[in-house]
């Protein structure tokens, strides 16, 4: 039940980061964080990440729903199974999916806020890069995928233990 919770977290904190900004901010406004680094910047998406399927709505809709159902049927499977990391890594991503899903079901797009830009040199070269504006819900499904991949590698390494010493 306890992973159930932190996906709830997750989308209790995705929803109300998302209100605050649509009742605090107008669309495309900007406020500094730290410097041109880190902005607060508020925009909207109608597509998937980095803009890509732009207004395909209900393809995302039906897909989310999907993978939402997949993700609850294989954490209930891996708690079973006692497992820890990945359980939690699966909540982070379902609680993500559900606060974009959210956004795509009632509006037809999702609100992003997190802005970041990086400026530095690289041998003699200016590099001046802004990375697509992003949300917590994307956030946490960025976390736990790199969970669930850290989990892979947790799991590799001892199936290759338990089989060298069964040698």
């Amino acid at each position: 039940m306890r992973y159930y919770i932190y996906s709830l977290i997750i989308l209790l904190l995705d929803q109300v980061t998302k209100w605050v900004i649509v009742n605090r901010l107008l669309l495309g406004e900007s406020r500094s964080v730290i410097g041109e680094f880190f902005q607060i910047t508020s925009h909207r998406n109608r597509g998937a990440a980095f803009g890509i399927l732009q207004n395909q709505r209900w393809f995302f809709v039906v897909i989310t729903l999907a993978v939402a159902a997949g993700i609850v049927w294989y954490l209930s499977k891996t708690v079973k199974e006692g497992k820890r990391l990945l359980p939690f890594a699966l909540s982070l991503v379902l609680g993500g999916a559900l606060g974009n899903f959210i956004d795509r079901a009632l509006f037809g797009e999702v609100v992003d806020f997190l802005q970041l830009r990086f400026q530095f040199q690289w041998f003699g070269t200016a590099v001046d890069y802004t990375y697509p504006i992003f949300n917590v819900a994307d956030s946490s499904i960025v976390v736990g995928v790199i969970l669930i991949f850290v989990d892979s590698l947790i799991s590799w390494r001892k199936e290759a233990k338990q089989a060298s010493e069964a040698k």
